[in-house]
Order: structure tokens, then sequence, then C-alpha cells
């Protein structure tokens, strides 16, 4: 064998090992994007769609029995005495829609601003009831968003923009700033949320006129949720390292977009999204800023806490990051020994691998 091949082929070797290593995270991406954006949104249909039927007397009791019957698990159905008392579910989201019977002038009432795409499925199973009476369904909407935000799903994107802020920079903090200690990279992860929720209730407000109000109380939710994912992440990053990017997307985009309620809410949605709904986060803030803006603060007390608890459980991991490096610190080097090249090439490869996974997070 020469020796130009013994100088370069250990090298290349070494080489495409490195690239093939760092392939296997994008293609982990791919696979696990496709499955949660197809799994949440390809198909989506309801499952046990809340509705309520108007009437206290034996025709609006068989109406609902009916409807139910025909519609199976994708609708439950309840029944009402008063069109008033059906108004305070809808507008409470406790039902997605409520039918009014009429001979004349069947109604349903909706609230576009809880889930256009719940509106429109609602419609189309209550649309036929009405014909089959002769008359036209007249169709009431107690909560529509503004002009600026027609299908409500600007709170989506906000989600999607504050995420994408939070979780990149999870990448510099853990890595690029690895080398400063815990204390420092925590006020900086502080400071990264004020910056990155301030730049969501910007956008949010002054820019694209989602929030005519309560603008402040906007971005009280953004730094909670943005704090979350920055505190998490970066407590992480002690124990993941560059596998870092990959979790941060699992839990923030795969399972967080998916099960937001930002598109479709859980009851257009399989079983698995719609329990993740409860207590994720990013449903924390969409539906925490759809009650503050739309619906009087009407569930936004559990919306807060369920914010809060997240930033809790960021928290606790960045605390325990902590211990954990403290408890594997190295002692200090002999000042006579001659470790500056080695030391100067660990510094080399830190930079490099900090420089990759960021790019490899904000890359997606």
């Amino acid at each position: 064998m020469s020796s130009h091949a013994l100088r370069h082929g250990p090298t290349r070797s070494h080489a495409l090992h490195h690239a093939l290593t760092h392939l296997i995270t994008p293609l982990l991406m791919c696979l696990g994007m496709g499955l949660a954006y197809m799994g949440a949104f390809v198909t989506p249909e309801p499952h046990h769609l809340p509705v309520a039927v108007v009437g206290s007397g034996p025709e609006a009791k068989v109406l609902a029995q009916s409807v139910k019957d025909k519609a199976g698990d994708a609708l439950d159905v309840r029944t009402v005495a008063t069109r008033a008392e059906a108004l305070d579910l809808v507008k409470s989201r406790d039902v997605t829609g409520a039918y009014v019977p009429g001979a004349k002038a069947p109604e349903l009432v909706v609230a576009t601003a809880a889930s256009d795409m719940g509106a429109m499925a609602v419609e189309k199973v209550f649309t036929p009831l009405a014909e089959r009476q002769g008359a036209p369904l007249k169709v009431t909407d107690v909560a529509t968003p503004v002009d600026d935000d027609p299908t409500g799903q600007g709170l989506f994107f906000l989600l999607v923009a504050v995420s994408i802020g939070s979780y990149a920079s999870v990448a510099a903090l853990g890595a690029a700033g690895g080398a400063l200690p815990m204390r420092m990279r925590a006020l900086l992860t502080l400071g990264v949320s004020v910056a990155v929720s301030a730049i969501g209730a910007l956008l949010a407000g002054p820019v694209f006129h989602l929030a005519h109000h309560d603008l402040a109380g906007l971005w009280g939710m953004s730094w909670l949720y943005s704090a979350s994912i920055l505190f998490l992440g970066v407590g992480l990053h002690t124990f993941l390292k560059k596998w870092t990017t990959l979790t941060m997307m699992v839990l923030f985009v795969m399972l967080n977009f998916t099960s937001s309620g930002g598109l479709f809410r859980p009851e257009l949605q399989n079983g698995f999204f719609g329990t993740l709904h409860a207590f994720w986060n990013g449903a924390g803030l969409v539906e925490g800023a759809r009650s503050l803006l739309y619906f009087d603060g009407d569930g936004l007390a559990r919306n807060v806490w369920t914010l809060v608890a997240w930033l809790l459980l960021g928290l606790v991991v960045m605390a325990v990051a902590a211990v954990r490096e403290r408890a594997v610190a190295p002692a200090p080097a002999s000042a006579a020994a001659p470790s500056a090249p080695s030391g100067t090439a660990r510094t080399e490869h830190d930079d490099q691998e900090a420089e990759e996974e960021i790019e490899e997070s904000v890359g997606v």
C-alpha cells in the first residue's frame, strides 16, 4: 500500500463515518415529521365531537338520538332546554355547535374563533336536517376571529414562530455556551426567553394585528411558553449533547404543533393527539390565547397553569443538570502539566461540534 493511501485512507474513512453519523438526525426527523404531521392532519375526522340540540320535549330528544345513531362515535350529542343555555355552552367551548330546531328558521350556533374547522364540521352535520325541513339553515357565530385573522389560525403560526426561536436558541445556549457555568447559562436563557416572547408579541400585535387587545397578557403567556422550552432544553443538553436537537424537535414540533389545536381541535383528531392536547404546553399557549382574545378569559387560568407547570419542569431539569455538571467537573490541571496542545485540540473539537449542532437546529 502506498504512503499516500496510508496518509489519506484513515482520514477519509473518518470523514465518511462523521458524515454518515450526522445524517442519522435529519433522517429520523424526516420519519418523525412524516408520522406526526400525516397522522395528525391528513385525515381530520370527528371523534366524539360535542354538539347540542335545543329543546326539552320528546321531539328534541328523538332528534338528538337520531343524530347520534347516524353519527356513531363521531359525535357526542346532548340536549339543552333553552337557546340561552346552548349559547353559554358554545361560548365556554363545552360544545362545538348547538342546533336550534325550527319549522321556519332552524339555527346552528357556532364559535369559529374556537375552531373554524370544527364549525365547518358541525355545519356539515346539521345542514341536511334543515334541508329535510325545507328551510335554510341560519348559522349564528358567537365568537368570530378578527378581520386580520379570518381563519383564526394566526395563533398557530405565532406558536410556530415562538417555538422555533426557542428551540433553536437551545443549541446555541447548550452547545456554544457549554463552557459557561450553569448560572450564567440560566441568566442567558432568561434573557433569550424575554427576547423571543417579545418578538412574538410584536408580530401578534403591531405587525399582523392578531391581538387587538390584551397584548401584554399574550406576551406573558408567550414568555412562559418560551422559557419552559429554553430551560428544559438547556438542562437536557447536559445529558443528551448532540441528541438534544432531535429531542427538542420531537417534544416541541412533532408532538407539540400537532396537538396544539391550532389547525384542528382534538375532536377532529385521533385519541393520541387529543390526549396530548389536554396537557401539552403548545395547547396551553394556543387555547390560552383564544381564551384571552375571544372568550373573555373563560378557561384562561387552566391554560396558564399548564404553561407554569412546564416552566417548573424546565427549572427542575436545569437544576438537576447543574448538580450533574458539578459532580463530574474535572479537577484543575497542574500548572506544570504540558496540557495546552491537547486542551486546544479539545476546544477546537467542541467548537466544531457546537457549530454543527446549531446548524442542524436552525436548518430544520
